[in-house]
């Protein structure tokens, strides 16, 4: 499994800092520092693929707010690493030779359930402070995602919905976890515990982040080299139709959980419907700084402010 945790030591961090500041100026050390994560993230990719493991891994139901850029507080709820809320669910990413057991600890104050959709494993109600195991294993590389089925489709809606993967290679990859948000129907659920206006979505999320913050974020930003090959793991949790339009490249879909006649194809647009997942493979034939978008342009924008919403940047080297 991919640790977030390895990604947040502290020490580890220092380390590369202090190795790559030498004679770098600001802009070239954020950038140089995103790229040492990334080759990190291959290693452990690497690492886990030759080789069939007994995998032990936990995630926690929290509550907690975000707060976007414009100063909005939102309730929202995810499945993290750790007993401290953030504001992205985890992503769960495995070897196809890995056979999984899974601890989900309910921090909540209300029952919540996770299901693994694709993966025909879920596990019922989970009592405010109860934890409980399941086993997961997958015979195929794929995408899938894991939710709460409790009550269903409001928890989803507030947040409680993540990425599995499954790998049987060791190309690196990166993760999109696609998320919309309305805040009239978030607070609708909450106090009334159903919606009474139409979906009408002010907030739209990559990974639990907008641009520029998506930039940040290791697992989502594609870093890498001409001629590697790249995998990103895309999943709509949302509620929304997306379309992820990719700039200077065009990608192959080795996975379409929702038309599989489109595997194979290579392209540059890819439409994806809620609850639907895609894997797409890239092989960049050329170096540079090329942006990714949803077509959907709304979707660009955050609070009707562009383009604080689905907009990232990929960084291909020589």
């Amino acid at each position: 499994m991919i640790s977030e945790r390895l990604l947040r030591s502290e020490s580890s961090r220092t380390k590369w800092a202090s190795f790559i500041y030498q004679g770098l100026n600001k802009h070239l050390f954020r950038i140089t520092f995103m790229k040492c994560i990334a080759i990190s993230l291959i290693f452990f990719s690497i690492s886990f693929s030759g080789f069939s493991a007994q995998i032990t891994d936990t995630i926690y139901i929290n509550s907690g707010i975000i707060q976007s850029f414009n100063g909005s507080n939102i309730p929202f709820k995810c499945y993290n690493n750790t007993p401290v809320f953030e504001k992205s669910n985890a992503i769960l990413s495995y070897s196809v030779t890995d056979t999984v057991t899974l601890t989900v600890i309910n921090n909540d104050s209300v029952a919540h359930q996770l299901r693994c959709y694709g993966l025909g494993v879920s596990v019922g109600a989970i009592a405010p402070g109860n934890q409980v195991d399941l086993n997961i294993s997958s015979v195929s590389a794929g995408t899938f995602i894991y939710y709460d089925q409790e009550d269903y489709p409001n928890n989803k809606i507030l947040g409680l919905a993540g990425i599995i993967v499954f790998r049987n290679s060791s190309a690196s990859s990166f993760y999109w976890n696609l998320k919309e948000i309305d805040t009239l129907w978030v607070d609708d659920i909450i106090n009334n515990g159903l919606t009474s206006t139409p979906y009408n979505p002010k907030f739209f999320l990559i990974n639990g982040n907008h641009n520029p913050d998506i930039n940040n974020d290791p697992l989502a930003r594609v870093i890498g080299n001409v001629g590697d090959t790249i995998l990103i793991h895309v999943a709509n949790t949302g509620n929304s139709t997306h379309s992820v339009h990719f700039h200077g490249y065009h990608l192959e879909v080795l996975q379409s959980s929702e038309h599989a006649y489109h595997e194979g194809r290579i392209k540059d647009t890819f439409p994806i419907n809620p609850m639907q997942v895609l894997t797409l493979r890239m092989v960049p034939h050329q170096p540079g700084e090329y942006p990714v978008h949803d077509h959907n342009l709304v979707a660009v924008s955050g609070a009707n402010i562009y383009p604080n919403g689905m907009f990232l940047t990929m960084l291909i080297d020589p």
